[in-house]
């Protein structure tokens, strides 16, 4: 979840390290620290807090060495403070590290009684001790002994003062990405902090050891094999990953929905045919009739979506589907074999419960998919196939325009699938094709919705708990809507199927507290009404999301927010729209940090 940055050329490494931190800052934002080699030392600055803390602490006194590394934080071992704080220095040596080293413990047991001193309750300075303690001259040497008996997940950089030449990197189930200069290379967690430095990248894959100089990149494994990278060309611009105007990243991310779609679409769909293709894929008829079942796996604002995606597969495509979070997939014996196909959906493609419910699947036999935003991502380079989601860059913590690019892939899947399997009629997929080339522009006329969904959030922001109600899919929209309510606004909130209300959720509505109401599904709409009343009965305020035309709803709720009327499985990816701004704004009246909620980071890297 943390941010590694690297430099090593011919100019000021604090320069780009700090500038580097400030683009990955949304991975982690507890504390941040740069270590750079000037005049043959190790020099290391680093503070509690978030970045701006260390650019003061800086001030005019900027490190003046040509290498260094840098990181920001998210704390998973020790409190946030400044001795917690990366890099991590013993003897000669500085490191950063993102990940956790399960068997850190055992190792600094050996440690202390070897005489080795700690100043920080991290697991990560074990690993700056160890390398201390096997180094015998030879940088690289001691850097394999190191990942010989260091287990977890990593992204990990070494800095030496014996070798002032080079850095040393390497990874294990957390991405690390280097940048190619002339004459001087970058290394980092993400994209984002090298965009403005080059678009030549080579992509880290698990195992491999970089040996970074200003000249040049070495790649060997564990043993010393030679490696051979491709080198991976970034197709975006620096400016896809700025605010481009906006006040913050979210807003932006929402206000770009229309764009995110059109771009996943592209090349997908066949206005003349009226059909749905998918290049990248090659499963024959036979092949997707062999399928039995479908397992979608995924965490938070995925496993949303993979909600929905379960829905789509089972009613267009007719196959059975299970949706589990990925934490628990792997954890509970699976029933999954050959004839089993398993999704794994992730924005970053790096997901660690994710990639492991991916791997897990893949030992049990079943056959993998694949729905991802990043190109070469872990997951992606896993799985057996892939479907990107061309959402572009997103950097706010919280999901917008990755969702709903992930239920576009969805639902376009799934009428690929059916097609195949001969469930679905030329007729019908040609409405759907018709109405996803319109989804866009519905989207966009969504959008001009904002202000009265602004006033609607300034009006409940100080409310203590919301809730959401739906059926069918749209109660899957609402637990997405809840989610981002109370991760960026820290209001208490929770989606509950309309259906259940008797079942215990009437207890907690009483007078004044607002639950939002999604009725886009026709063929439930009237038991949604229902619901509807059974609140208003309660003397609940209802905000509901409708579409246009049904002025049916103005009767039985206190606000209505309209979205353009379109097939109904396609609903998902307009009626969260007006969930996604009413989260933003009532953050912002609340005073909340919108891009950084507490305790979250965008890449979540550690199980």
């Amino acid at each position: 979840m943390c941010g590694i940055v690297g430099y090593i050329g011919m100019h000021r490494a604090a320069d780009y390290l700090v500038n580097g931190l400030s683009k990955l800052e949304y991975r982690g934002y507890d504390s941040a620290g740069i270590a750079v080699l000037e005049n043959n030392k190790i020099r290391v600055e680093k503070c509690v807090g978030r970045l701006d803390a260390l650019r003061t602490k800086l001030g005019n006194n900027i490190p003046e060495g040509n290498i260094g590394i840098g990181h920001t934080r998210w704390a998973t071992h020790g409190r946030p403070s400044d001795l917690n704080a990366h890099p991590h220095v013993a003897g000669k040596f500085a490191i950063v590290h993102n990940g956790i080293i399960e068997n850190y413990l055992k190792l600094k047991e050996e440690l202390l009684a070897k005489g080795h001193e700690f100043t920080s309750e991290t697991d990560t300075e074990v690993v700056a001790h160890l390398l201390e303690d096997y180094y015998e001259g030879d940088f690289e040497e001691a850097v394999k002994k190191v990942l010989r008996v260091i287990r977890g997940s990593y992204a990990l950089a070494f800095m030496c003062e014996d070798q002032p030449d080079m850095i040393i990197c390497t990874k294990k189930d957390n991405p690390l990405v280097i940048g190619l200069g002339d004459g001087e290379n970058f290394i980092a967690s993400d994209i984002p902090a090298i965009i403005n430095e080059t678009r030549r990248t080579f992509i880290m894959s698990d195992g491999e050891i970089a040996t970074v100089t200003p000249d040049g990149v070495w790649i060997q494994d564990i043993n010393g094999v030679p490696i051979s990278k491709k080198v991976f060309i970034v197709s975006w611009n620096a400016e896809a990953a700025e605010k481009s105007g906006y006040d913050h990243f979210m807003l932006k991310e929402i206000n770009e929905q229309p764009k995110a779609i059109r771009d996943t679409v592209s090349g997908r769909i066949n206005l003349e045919e009226k059909n749905i293709a998918f290049p990248e894929l090659c499963w024959t008829e036979d092949e997707m009739k062999e399928i039995n079942k479908i397992f979608i796996v995924a965490c938070g604002t995925a496993y949303h979506a993979g909600i929905v995606g379960k829905y789509y597969l089972e009613q267009l495509a007719r196959i059975p589907v299970e949706v589990d979070i990925a934490s628990e997939f792997r954890y509970r014996s699976p029933l999954v074999d050959g004839n089993s196909l398993t999704i794994v959906i992730s924005q970053s493609g790096e997901t660690s419960d994710t990639l492991a419910a991916l791997r897990e699947a893949k030992r049990l036999g079943a056959r993998t998919l694949a729905v991802t935003n990043v190109v070469g991502s872990s997951i992606a380079r896993e799985a057996d196939q892939v479907v990107y989601t061309y959402a572009g860059p997103e950097i706010a913590v919280a999901s917008t325009k990755a969702y709903t690019t992930q239920l576009l892939a969805m639902l376009m899947l799934s009428i690929y699938v059916a097609r195949l399997r001969n469930t679905l009629d030329k007729r019908t997929i040609a409405g759907l094709v018709t109405a996803l080339a319109n989804l866009p522009n519905a989207v966009e006329q969504t959008l001009k919705h904002t202000e009265t969904i602004k006033g609607l959030a300034e009006k409940y922001s100080p409310c203590n708990d919301v809730f959401f109600l739906g059926r069918s899919l749209d109660y899957a929209v609402a637990l997405e809507g809840a989610l981002k309510l109370k991760e960026i606004s820290y209001i208490h909130a929770e989606a509950y199927a309309a259906g259940e209300l008797k079942h215990g959720t009437l207890a907690l509505l009483v007078p004044g507290v607002p639950v939002i109401v999604l009725a886009t599904q026709e063929d439930i709409y009237d038991k949604t009404i229902s619901n509807l009343q059974e609140v208003k009965a309660r003397e609940a305020e209802v905000l509901a999301i409708g579409f246009e035309g049904d002025s049916s709803l103005e009767n039985y709720a206190d606000h209505v927010v309209y979205i353009p009327k379109t097939d109904k499985y396609l609903a998902p990816m307009l009626s969260v729209v007006p969930l996604q701004l009413f989260a933003y704004h009532a953050a912002l009246v609340r005073g909340c940090d919108v891009d950084k909620p507490r305790n979250l980071a965008k890449s979540v890297t550690v199980e």
